[in-house]
């Protein structure tokens, strides 16, 4: 069974940082690309950052580049999300979500035809 649980997501102040992490487990972690995405209240889904599967590639978000660094440790099962220079914006319910194609060159930005799992998430928010 294919599981992913989310962890790391707290208050914290504006202008701060986190590490967002995902322990995965049922699946060869480390043959699949994988995806953050977030949820903000009353909004939709929005991708936020993915990583192919032996991590030497990586894409963002306008919204989060330069201030977000999405990493993986295939030897741990375990994606990772640091996450500097907060703003309030970055509020959301954040997700991370496994890629259903088998080690695919390229990373694919999150829709739930190309992602098969995600977790239940971990809120995270930024206030003062």
């Amino acid at each position: 069974e294919v599981q992913l649980v989310e962890s790391g997501g707290i208050l914290v102040q504006p202008g701060g940082s986190l590490r967002l992490s995902c322990a995965a487990s049922g699946f060869t972690f480390g043959s699949y690309g994988m995806s953050w995405v977030r949820q903000a209240p009353g909004k939709g889904i929005e991708w936020v950052s993915g990583i192919n599967s032996r991590g030497s590639r990586t894409t963002y978000a306008d919204s989060v580049k330069g201030r977000f660094t999405i990493s993986r440790d295939n030897a741990k099962n375990t994606l990772y999300l640091q996450m500097n220079a907060l703003k309030f914006e970055d509020t959301a319910v954040y997700f991370c979500a496994k890629d259903k194609i088998r080690d695919r060159a390229v990373v694919v930005v999150f829709t739930r035809e190309e992602y098969d799992y995600w977790g239940q998430g971990t809120q995270v928010t930024v206030s003062s």
